[in-house]
């Protein structure tokens, strides 16, 4: 039953609708919740009728006041290694009918991957599949563009998910990560000691972070991924040097890749170069083909020493990606089956581009543009 209210319904109008009376009473649920827009009315018959209807504003609060309720206890038991903790999640966001989807938007399983599986061939791209790579992951640089942008203290990981994802609308792009497996978003956002395959949600960025977005898209029936790592607000020193050292193993590993150069090298440069920061690099992920599947030959592990076959070919495309722990190399898997941290805690920064074997040398198809925002990572060039 609504309650009789005063001077609060004087100026306002009936929810009910069609109806348009003054109101002179308020929902009292509404008042427990603190919700003041569609909860006055102009009698206890307008506000009856009305019920199965209102209800629904009380539904949409408690929603928003779950999302806003900070951080969750979703696993009793888990011990985490940092600071970082799930928060509530939004919903999984829809698409357009008209934009093309990759095999699994409906499934969650990639079944021409799975059948691809057993081939340790990388394919070499024809001039046209070339060029459609080229426009592909030119529209993928745009949308991370897109989600930088919008990195500021107190916005959540959750609103640049909707950013990406509305970024690849505009660009009739489909946000490939969306149901891959099953993830539930439409990009990874990887904050401070999160590795890669942080999930965005209600985490409100804080000064000193630091955030990976991490952003794939899928058009013409091929797909783009690349990442950065950004700062939110002051980040500190050794942060500085660690976002740094990543962003410089990815251009030395970029630089040495020409027709003939081992793929198992790359780990080589990359560890060369972090270790000599003080950093580790992770082991578990790695580098990998990408074409018309979004994951496929040849892996590329980022460690030295590492035993990955092939060498590289004009018409290869393929990612590196390196993850640099300011600590030890070892990971922990969220029961998310998601999220990765570091074991001990401590930060983790990664960079990735999606490149192309050429005569002589790679062309780097997701580089940035005079457009993309530099912010605060003063280190980078136009790749």
């Amino acid at each position: 039953m609504a309650e009789t209210t005063n001077a609060p319904a004087a100026s306002r109008s009936c929810a009910t609708t069609g109806c348009g009376k003054p109101a002179s009473m308020q929902c009292p649920n509404c008042i427990k919740l603190g919700v003041t827009e569609g909860s006055f009315f102009c009698s206890q018959d307008c506000f009856k009728s009305s019920w199965e209807q209102h209800k629904a504003v009380h539904k949409k609060a408690k929603e928003e006041a779950a999302l806003n309720s900070g951080p969750m206890n979703c696993w009793p038991g888990f011990e985490f290694t940092g600071l970082m903790r799930p928060y509530p999640k939004t919903g999984r966001r829809t698409l357009p009918a008209k934009i093309v989807r990759p095999d699994y938007a409906e499934t969650g399983i990639p079944k021409s991957e799975i059948k691809n599986r057993q081939s340790t061939i990388a394919r070499c791209l024809d001039d046209e599949e070339q060029e459609t790579m080229r426009v592909v992951c030119k529209l993928g640089r745009e949308v991370l563009d897109e989600g930088a942008r919008a990195i500021a203290v107190g916005v959540t990981t959750d609103e640049l998910d909707r950013i990406i994802h509305e970024a690849c609308i505009e660009r009739e792009c489909y946000p490939s990560p969306l149901n891959y497996h099953n993830f539930p978003k439409s990009c990874c956002t990887s904050v401070n000691e999160v590795i890669c395959h942080g999930i965005p949600d209600m985490y409100k960025l804080q000064n000193k972070d630091i955030v990976n977005l991490d952003v794939s898209v899928f058009k013409h029936g091929h797909h783009a991924d690349l990442n950065e790592t950004y700062f939110v607000g002051d980040v500190d020193e050794e942060s500085r040097k660690l976002v740094k050292t990543t962003y410089e193993c990815l251009e030395q590993a970029i630089a040495a890749c020409k027709p003939g150069f081992r793929y198992r090298d790359i780990g080589d440069i990359i560890s060369k170069h972090a270790h000599a920061n003080g950093f580790q690099v992770v082991r578990t992920y790695c580098g990998h083909g990408v074409n018309d599947l979004f994951h496929t030959v040849p892996s590329i592990p980022h460690y030295a020493k590492n035993k990955a076959v092939g060498f590289m070919k004009v018409g290869h495309t393929f990612t590196i990606e390196p993850m640099i722990n300011a600590g030890n190399w070892k990971d922990v898997t969220w029961p998310d089956e998601w999220t990765s941290t570091t074991i001990d805690g401590r930060r983790s920064a990664q960079f990735e581009h999606t490149l192309l074997i050429v005569e002589g040398g790679c062309e780097v198809l997701t580089r940035r543009l005079p457009t993309s925002p530099a912010g605060s990572i003063w280190f980078q060039t136009a790749s």
